[in-house]
């Protein structure tokens, strides 16, 4: 990799420019794409996980509906940043109030993350949208829908963006290495599935990651640059626990912890992922996945990691050994 392509945001460099390239999410950009060869839109509410393409099908959308003149007529915005009622007072419905710029009919004002917004914020934003329906469509980003007000969801039509599949995630690595003549081994590309979880954002990072170190990718040093364990080495903790050996099973947790700098919540996750797909009694499971969820809430309010990490193998063994 040259020089000046070791400085490029490779996330944004390979950002869909067109509604065609966006990857998975065939049944919403075939809508899209509609919109664009009617001239027509509604106001839009985008939800799904983080890195699924809800950011990039709007600029992509505004590209195709304004051509050259898209970064005129549309501004994006990120409600985590502001949350209250004055960014809707204030950004939002001066955007909005001002004409589209050139022979269009509206503007494009794109929100992400509106479901950060409080709820006074919200009722705000929806009598905004109505009092300029006439110039200006809302595209509205959220993780979950269920925090937007049901006055908003009913003005928006609604687009549920799916995780990524494996084979989106290939199309993906595929497109990236031939473009930076790397070589990916199919290991390496199942290890960028598992660690995406449907994100393409942390695809294409852990591959410029991956790159700057070398130009053949393996499968460690994706779990490598991106600090997670293997799924054998989870399988290999879980195995331990249902041999009764607790000392050895949090000797292998604490050398995944402090030696591999795997963070406890990282585990917890990976550890969710095998055991809703284990072979076991469901009684077992059912205890093992309760006090996961016990420890990441003990976690996240602060608890130490490493001896609420020790309990949750402690209490492992014991479901274990029933």
């Amino acid at each position: 990799m040259n020089t000046d392509e070791s400085y490029t945001i490779w996330i944004e460099k390979y950002r869909p420019k067109q509604i065609s390239d966006i990857i998975g999410q065939h049944e919403i950009t075939e809508r899209l794409s509609s919109y664009v060869r009617t001239g027509e839109m509604p106001h839009l509410l985008f939800t799904g996980s983080a890195g699924v393409g809800k950011t990039t099908a709007a600029v992509a959308l505004a590209r195709e509906f304004f051509q050259d003149d898209w970064q005129m007529n549309f501004r994006e915005l990120n409600a985590s940043d502001e949350r209250g009622i004055d960014v809707v007072r204030n950004q939002i419905k001066q955007f909005a109030r001002t004409s589209p710029f050139g022979d269009v009919a509206f503007k494009i004002l794109f929100l992400d993350e509106a479901d950060a917004l409080t709820n006074d914020a919200q009722s705000a934003l929806r009598r905004t949208m109505e009092t300029y329906a006439q110039s200006c469509r809302f595209i509205l980003s959220c993780n979950y829908s269920s925090k937007i007000i049901d006055p908003i969801q009913s003005r928006c039509a609604i687009y549920r963006f799916k995780p990524l599949q494996d084979d989106d995630i290939a199309e993906m690595v595929r497109r990236v290495a031939t473009d930076q003549n790397l070589l990916v081994s199919e290991e390496a590309q199942k290890a960028l599935a598992y660690i995406a979880q449907g994100d393409m954002r942390k695809v294409v990072n852990a591959l410029q990651g991956a790159a700057i170190i070398t130009s053949t990718i393996a499968a460690d040093t994706i779990y490598a640059i991106t600090s997670t364990a293997r799924p054998e080495e989870i399988e290999k903790l879980i195995d331990i626990c249902f041999e009764g050996n607790f000392e050895g099973a949090n000797r292998f947790l604490i050398s995944l912890i402090r030696e591999r700098g795997i963070s406890p919540q990282e585990l917890i996750g990976q550890i969710y992922r095998l055991l809703i797909t284990r072979e076991m009694p469901r009684e077992t499971r059912v205890k093992m996945i309760a006090c996961l969820g016990e420890t990441d809430y003990r976690i996240s309010e602060g608890a130490g990691s490493d001896l609420q990490m020790s309990a949750l193998i402690a209490q492992f063994v014991v479901h274990a050994c029933d």
